[in-house]
């Protein structure tokens, strides 16, 4: 049966454009986030207000959540008003968040106690994916309902694969960030590099990006870099949480990942200047500081 009526919980830079196209998809859509003034563009679109994540639940036959940690994904699914209060059974959940994998596989399992299902389906494509509805999605959870989502997955994204049962999701989404993290490092020292030996770091990026270096990194946040400009599409202290979620995956197989833990210490130097809020381009001042002032031409 056509799913027609989707609520979304977490309207941040992220959930905000998400949630504008399922409206453009038109979906009728519920919207609820802890800051009221957020979800007024929404409404003024079209959709409807709750007064709280079980509210949007109630009203819809799919639920979105998009938020920023494992903490806030238990409380808008499980906490006081939270999704599972309101879900009707026979509904379906849908988290877009990026958390732990055992709290995936946890809250997983709270909701199908309710008869409530519930897919895992973190993003990746920042926020210019969000807005253009490119993103890629990595579901984990059962693969019917995941079917029958799909419709609402292809409104936000251009790849939307399934990846396996509960928490696979959150489980490829650590990888996705392992590669992210490693790329944003790359960036970062082929600029500073660059500048470093006196060659224009922006004519760098024109030839290197177009040949078989080239990444989404380079792409899209090199120009940022090289201008100078940190606004964040996804912020350092975002990062930082995933790349924990990333290690303590990592130690839950006893494996080495020496890489992304030098890209974590890397982003605790832009933390402790207090740019926790800045995008993750800001990772080419890490290396800027590490390196200390760059000699004048000539010396």
């Amino acid at each position: 049966m056509e799913i027609k009526r989707v609520g979304f919980v977490g309207l941040g830079i992220m959930g905000a454009p998400m949630a504008a196209n399922l409206l453009k998809a038109g979906f009728a859509l519920t919207v609820w986030n802890r800051t009221p003034s957020r979800m007024e563009p929404l409404t003024k679109a079209g959709a409807a207000a709750a007064d709280s994540p079980a509210g949007v639940a109630a009203a819809s036959e799919v639920t979105i959540t998009c938020v920023s940690d494992s903490a806030d994904v238990e409380e808008v699914m499980l906490g006081p008003g939270g999704v599972i209060e309101g879900a009707p059974v026979g509904s379906i959940a849908i988290d877009c968040s990026t958390i732990a994998p055992p709290v995936a596989r946890g809250v997983h399992d709270a909701l199908a106690a309710r008869g409530v299902a519930m897919l895992d389906a973190p993003v990746s494509g920042g926020d210019a994916g969000a807005k253009a509805g490119t993103l890629a999605i990595m579901v984990g959870g059962d693969e019917r309902v995941f079917e029958r989502c799909r419709p609402i997955f292809e409104a936000m994204g251009k790849t939307i694969v399934h990846v396996g049962p509960a928490g696979s999701g959150q489980v490829v989404k650590a990888c996705n960030q392992v590669a992210g993290g490693l790329n944003l490092l790359a960036m970062a020292e082929a600029i500073a590099l660059a500048r470093g030996a006196g060659v224009d770091p922006a004519k760098m990026l024109e030839v290197v990006s177009s040949g078989a270096a080239g990444s989404w990194m380079l792409a899209n946040l090199g120009p940022r870099a090289i201008r100078g400009d940190f606004a964040p599409g996804f912020m350092v202290e975002l990062m930082q949480k995933d790349l924990r979620i990333v290690q303590q995956t990592a130690d839950g197989v006893h494996l080495p990942l020496p890489g992304t833990a030098l890209v974590q210490q890397l982003f605790r130097v832009l933390e402790a200047q207090g740019r926790g809020r800045d995008g993750t381009q800001a990772l080419v001042d890490a290396l800027a500081h590490l390196a200390g002032p760059l000699p004048a031409p000539g010396d």
